[in-house]
């Protein structure tokens, strides 16, 4: 378009000097047949010809002058009107151009009347709707960025961007906190720190722009990383982006769960044992009848053990998928833990423990929970003290309430915990007395059983004990508030 403007400027000039330039030639032309008549004229004198010729050229010479003269004036004056006309708008249009440059907006004026539009107006209207496409084009970049920026911002995972020089370009607050970042600028400074062989050339290279999985510790925490190379418009490898996950707890609940399944096998491989021994000997040999009736009762000992077991076991399963379903009334603490005590008067007697049972010194408030769990965790812990405390020992239950809470406390004489012990205490077939428990048929799943149970109801459990001076179990459940 502007191209065609200035040929058009061109061929107007040059079509004004060509009509400017004939115009005189033909006018020279005509004055010389004049004077050419003059001359011939047989009546003039020398001194009359050189006169005529002097005129001429006098004349010539004005009518050249002037000519240049209304020519320079019409370039003058055209030159105006082509810098009104083109010049101006186009310095106008640089101005836009400057102005949105600076991220400010563009001032649109036409040239026409608005009836028709000059080529000018069309390059106006062209360069206008580039503005509007760039300006949406980078208002939609800046929110897009905005949003990146706060979604980096606020993830949990860590998130690193490295050039292909292996600078940092973007690194956000989890990534920092993850590696303990501390002004590192490139990627191996980060990774060198760790125990890992990360090699950038290796990852865009070597791995052919694939993903890469690599766990590494720091401290006590254990990251999983993620290596993804990107490329540039040209499909060339341009950096990587790496994401950071925190799998620490990831990580402990699958060594759990190889604890749990290593501690199911070992405890029912027990008693299995114990039943395919008997019972093989039993069906190879004929054994008294007093031999027989006991190799029947260790079966049936160890069948009711397994038994015992699989029903903890299935308990803690609908605990963990949530699967209970936890109906909550309102009752006396201090009732419900009598009536477990009532229950277990023979085994008390057996052991020849003395109970000592402190009832509250005010009326117990009603506490709102699940009844039949709650009664189920005092058994436990009460089974559990008569268990391990040694015979001619003491056995002391207080309950009462603080505030907003009611608690029974079971303290005993027994054997104790280990103070390295205490945090596995709640750990699925924890047992401070092996061999004890399994001759009383334990699962050493009572503790954790219990531990899902007051959790399901708001409530606490705490354990505080030391090594061969007894145990001291702590439960407190939230009462029922009045208006």
């Amino acid at each position: 378009m502007l191209r065609n403007i200035q040929v058009k400027i061109v061929f107007v000039f040059t079509l004004l000097g060509i009509s400017i330039i004939t115009l005189l030639g033909l006018l020279f032309i005509d004055k010389l047949g004049d004077l050419n008549e003059k001359v011939n004229n047989p009546n003039i004198s020398p001194t009359e010809i050189s006169i005529l010729i002097n005129d001429e050229i006098l004349e010539t010479r004005n009518i050249v002058i002037y000519s240049l003269g209304i020519f320079g004036i019409a370039s003058v004056i055209f030159g105006w009107i082509i810098a009104k006309l083109v010049v101006s708008p186009i310095s106008k249009i640089i101005k836009s151009a400057e102005k949105v440059s600076n991220g400010k907006s563009m001032d649109i004026k036409y040239l026409g009347d608005g009836r028709k539009k000059t080529e000018i107006d069309d390059l106006v209207d062209a360069f206008g709707l580039m503005n509007n496409e760039l300006k949406e084009n980078l208002i939609d970049a800046t929110r897009q960025k905005k949003q990146m920026e706060t979604i980096l911002l606020h993830m949990k995972d860590g998130v690193i961007a490295f050039d292909i020089e292996g600078n940092i370009i973007h690194i956000n607050p989890a990534a920092k906190t993850f590696l303990n970042y501390n002004n590192e600028k490139n990627f191996d400074e980060i990774f060198s720190k760790f125990d890992s062989n990360l090699n950038m050339e290796k990852i865009i290279y070597l791995e052919e722009l694939t993903s890469l999985d690599q766990k590494i510790t720091v401290g006590d925490r254990t990251m999983n990383l993620f290596f993804a190379p990107y490329t540039n418009e040209h499909e060339r490898p341009d950096g990587v982006i790496v994401v950071i996950q925190d799998i620490t707890e990831h990580v402990r609940l699958d060594g759990m769960r190889k604890e749990f399944v290593a501690n199911v096998s070992h405890e029912l491989k027990t008693p299995i044992q114990s039943i395919m021994g008997y019972s093989e000997t039993l069906l190879e040999d004929e054994v008294e009848k007093n031999i027989l009736k006991k190799f029947l009762e260790i079966i049936n000992s160890e069948s009711k053990r397994m038994d015992n077991m699989v029903k903890d076991l299935l308990e803690l399963s609908k605990y963990d998928s949530t699967q209970v379903n936890v109906k909550k009334v309102e009752f006396n603490l201090y009732e419900i833990t009598k009536d477990a005590i009532d229950s277990l008067t023979i085994e008390f007697e057996k052991k020849n423990l003395t109970l000592e049972f402190l009832p509250p010194i005010m009326k117990m408030p009603m506490v709102f929970a699940d009844k039949s769990g709650i009664q189920r965790v005092i058994y436990n812990i009460l089974t559990n003290a008569i268990k391990y405390t040694d015979e001619g020992g003491t056995i002391r239950v207080y309950v009462g309430c603080v505030e907003n809470t009611a608690y029974i406390k079971v303290k005993d004489t027994g054997i104790g915990i280990p103070a390295e012990d205490l945090n596995k205490v709640f750990d699925r077939f924890y047992r401070v007395d092996k061999a004890r428990n399994r001759k009383t048929g334990g699962t050493g799943l009572g503790l954790s059983i219990a531990k899902e149970i007051l959790e399901q109801n708001n409530s606490l459990i705490n354990i505080n004990s030391e090594l061969g001076k007894g145990t001291e179990v702590v439960i407190r459940i939230p009462v029922v508030r009045k208006n």
